[in-house]
């Protein structure tokens, strides 16, 4: 047991609340002259989880006061379609950075889309050139979701420095970018990090040594209550639609945690839905501004 009340980390509350901070920062941006920073989003096919998300996206731009630009493309728009649109967003002085929504369709290739972005508009933090400068530690657009959980660790209090980190799952976009930040030397770094993933023999003895673990497989129920440390912190970044006939939409979204059974042994542990997304919508806008910043 947790011997105590699990704190529930609220990204929904803490994403309200730099939202706001936000506001005043580009209130004050542009009160010096500038344009508001602008972001746009490219929305291919009609997934129905990457529409809402997008629509989020949407909303937060406008609480902030960014300008925001939606491109959406049917299902059957070809890469030289997209690549076209990609090199146009480029070369378009007034915008600040943008992001192509993945998933992309299966005849698609995101890899070579996401190269063809230039690495001063990609907010999502996913070119090559941002990778290899957050690899180094370098300055960068650190990837949105893993920006977003560094701040509600250290929004929350959750101490890092010494701390045994478990992160399950090595894709581009979370995993390997959060076993950078975790183990980086800095004030919400210092964790010894293992990266575990499909591959990994007895998954549910190493996370089990852990103070801090992310859960980032689209899997719902991977991390379950026997698997955790008394205590342990518990950032869950899965997010999966999972049918129910009771639910409103005939769906609910699930975590890669049971966070029903979690909550009994996690000292800290954040929901599903209302944790992670919020936080990466987050990292999205700061890295927009910061792009912003740099036009000027």
């Amino acid at each position: 047991m947790n011997g105590g009340t699990m704190m529930i980390l609220d990204g929904k509350a803490l994403s309200a609340q730099r939202v706001a901070q936000l506001a005043a920062e580009v209130e004050d941006f542009v009160a010096d002259g500038a344009a508001p920073p602008h972001l746009a989003a490219v929305l291919i096919g009609d997934d129905g989880a990457s529409k809402t998300y997008v629509e989020h996206k949407v909303r937060k731009c406008a609480a902030a006061g960014f300008r925001s630009t939606l491109i959406e493309r049917g299902a059957d728009t070809t890469q030289e379609e997209l690549l076209e649109i990609v090199e146009g967003l480029n070369a378009d002085p007034m915008l600040d950075g943008f992001i192509v929504q993945l998933p992309l369709p299966a005849h698609l290739d995101a890899a070579s889309v996401i190269e063809a972005i230039d690495p001063r508009k990609d907010v999502d933090g996913f070119h090559p050139e941002n990778m290899g400068r957050l690899a180094l530690g370098l300055d960068g657009f650190v990837p949105a979701t893993p920006s977003g959980i560094v701040q509600m660790l250290a929004h929350y209090g959750i101490e890092t420095c010494g701390k045994h980190a478990v992160v399950i799952g090595r894709s581009d976009i979370v995993g390997t970018p959060m076993a950078l930040l975790l183990s980086r030397n800095n004030a919400m770094g210092n964790c010894t990090v293992t990266l575990c993933h499909s591959r990994t023999v007895n998954l549910a003895d190493e996370v089990r040594r852990a103070d801090i673990v992310v859960a980032a497989v689209g899997r719902p129920g991977t991390v379950t209550a026997d698997m955790l440390k008394p205590g342990a912190t518990v950032i869950d970044v899965g997010i999966t639609p999972v049918e129910d006939a009771t639910a409103k939409r005939g769906y609910r979204l699930k975590g890669d945690v049971d966070f029903e059974g979690a909550k009994a042994v996690a000292g800290a542990m954040t929901p599903v839905p209302g944790g992670v997304g919020p936080m990466t919508i987050i990292g999205l806008l700061e890295n927009t501004l910061k792009a912003a910043k740099r036009r000027t």
